[in-house]
């Protein structure tokens, strides 16, 4: 009757917010504290080194210039479209590269080539497929429909290299889920679609969220890809990264560092959120 109380339940809470930190047994040499510290160091610095350099007094004018603003609209709105292509036609290729099947470790190493593949290298691959006399685009062309150096092609771009990001990530919660779920809703005459959406993905939520926010993260960051299969023409294929590029290369630096910081700060409140949200998830 005892454990019924309060105190129980005070426990219970104790116990289930022990369970989200490293088990007791995870060694950490005191010496490590010395490459943890220069790690986190070497990535900090050079962004704190961009807000320093950022040209505060003239923040506001710079960012709001008309081709920033249209740089930033586009970005946005073509890295939402790409992480959602991203996840619809992630979660299906990673349910099935889990699977036992002649050719399945082929078919992951060529999904997560963009991983490794210069961004360029990705550009031109897509350009000598959806291009005008591509192996694709040469069809679609003679329909009427082109691809190469429009908006939509930026989000293909885009999808290109954000989609293997959901890929691993979904893959790694699917290696370590309990197959015992799977199978109880077998067992109590649950079909394979109603079981995937009910059970498995569920189950998974977390990386679904993590591998939304890499995606979205990646084709926001997107630029070799973009500028080769896509072009730079402004209101229709120039995202937030070319903006930053033209205005460095043009002399700008002061422009160029105030884009930069935006596109900083729209990352970094993108996946501070998603990640306190997966964390979140985690914990219930």
């Amino acid at each position: 009757m005892s454990g019924s109380g309060p105190g129980a339940e005070s426990g219970a809470g104790a116990k289930s917010r022990s369970s989200v930190k490293p088990p007791a047994g995870t060694p950490f040499p005191s010496w490590m504290w010395v490459p943890a510290v220069v790690a986190a160091g070497f990535v900090a610095f050079p962004i704190v080194g961009l807000v320093l350099r950022a040209d505060w007094p003239e923040f506001f004018s710079l960012v709001t210039a008309p081709s920033a603003l249209q740089a930033l609209r586009l970005s946005l709105i073509t890295a939402t479209c790409a992480t959602v292509f991203s996840v619809l036609l992630g979660i299906p290729l990673a349910l099935l590269t889990v699977r036992e099947f002649p050719g399945v470790r082929l078919l992951r190493t060529v999904v997560l080539l963009p991983l490794v593949l210069p961004p360029v290298v990705g550009g031109i691959a897509l350009l000598a497929t959806f291009g005008r006399a591509g192996l694709i685009g040469s069809s679609l062309e003679a329909a009427g429909v082109s691809i190469a150096f429009t908006t939509v092609a930026v989000v293909v771009a885009q999808t290109f290299v954000a989609m293997p990001f959901v890929v691993l990530t979904v893959e790694g919660a699917l290696t370590s889920l309990d197959p015992g779920f799977a199978k109880v809703a077998t067992t109590l005459g649950a079909g394979p679609t109603r079981t995937l959406f009910r059970i498995v993905l569920p189950l998974i939520r977390p990386a679904l969220i993590s591998g939304a926010v890499l995606a979205f993260a990646r084709a926001l960051g997107e630029f070799g890809a973009t500028v080769t299969f896509a072009g730079s023409l402004q209101g229709v294929t120039r995202t937030l990264p070319l903006e930053v590029y033209l205005l460095s290369d043009s002399g700008d630096t002061a422009g160029a560092i105030a884009v930069s910081v935006v596109l900083m700060v729209v990352a970094f409140v993108v996946v501070a959120t998603m990640y306190r949200k997966t964390s979140r998830g985690g914990r219930q």
